[in-house]
């Protein structure tokens, strides 16, 4: 091969490389989140009992959060429940009886663009979003009655909570390090440090956290790598724990007997 035939390639190797970063950048939003929108008079319909409640965020953005009851009348606390990257609350609703079964009431939110949520999304409205909820949350129960569950992109945003927030427990399920540490397992080539925009860095804010943390991770998740929670590891406490579950995929965790059975006895304690 020539001089000049090399150079020819080299110039288009790069040219693809340029032309695959600039579309992970711009089609991050696409990747990361998807959402499923819902019409303001939209009925949600439970199988069981829940309230709904929407918060005037600003003129143009509405805050919607599904509030699902315990059986009996007075709860022993609140799990606040961040979701996972696609649909909207009702694709996490059949999560909600593990915990009101064992008199916790749970609140999911939506995030913006998501379900009835409204607004843009972005990595500091989220969290403002969360430090809301959190303080209506307390202006019913105590810090030690406040459970703090993340599941898959949740786990970012319910990790920078309890960094900066007291609770009872901040459980993570299916956690990342940081967002581009999951983009960059599927483009290991490109700095996604720098081309991701949605940082999440569970890593820095797990340091901060000084109530007990649980992580749960399936060791079959291709989603988000179960080496993710085990790099996470290093920034528990000794009385915190991780679990592994081993055959675990990224969604299908509550098949396990494990996870609901150390979810019922966390909700004992």
């Amino acid at each position: 091969m020539n001089r000049r035939k090399a150079l020819r390639y080299l110039k288009l190797t790069l040219l693809i490389y340029a032309l695959i970063g600039i579309i992970i950048y711009f089609s991050q939003d696409y990747i990361i989140l998807r959402p499923v929108k819902l019409p303001r008079d939209y009925k949600f319909k439970f199988d069981f009992p829940f309230k709904e409640l929407n918060i005037a965020y600003d003129a143009n953005t509405n805050i919607n959060i599904i509030q699902f009851s315990v059986p009996d009348s007075v709860p022993k606390g609140v799990v606040l429940y961040f979701h996972g990257n696609r649909s909207n609350v009702s694709r996490y609703r059949r999560f909600a009886p593990y915990f009101t079964q064992a008199g916790y009431e749970v609140w999911m939110i939506d995030y913006p663009g998501y379900g009835k949520s409204t607004g843009e999304f972005s990595e500091e409205t989220v969290y403002e979003w969360a430090g809301l909820m959190y303080k209506l949350a307390r202006a019913r129960f105590q810090a030690n009655q406040i459970i703090i569950y993340g599941k898959s992109l949740g786990t970012g945003i319910a990790a920078q909570l309890a960094s900066v927030r007291n609770c009872r427990y901040l459980i993570l399920e299916t956690p990342y390090y940081s967002m581009p540490e999951v983009i960059g397992f599927y483009a290991p080539i490109y700095p996604t440090d720098r081309l991701i925009t949605h940082q999440f860095p569970t890593y820095n804010f797990l340091p901060k956290v000084t109530d007990p943390v649980i992580i749960m991770h399936g060791t079959d998740d291709w989603v988000v790598r179960y080496k993710n929670s085990v790099r996470l590891s290093q920034f528990l406490k000794k009385t915190d724990r991780f679990i592994t579950i081993q055959g675990g995929t990224h969604n299908n965790l509550y098949r396990f007997p494990q996870v609901p059975e150390l979810i019922d006895s966390l909700l004992k304690e």
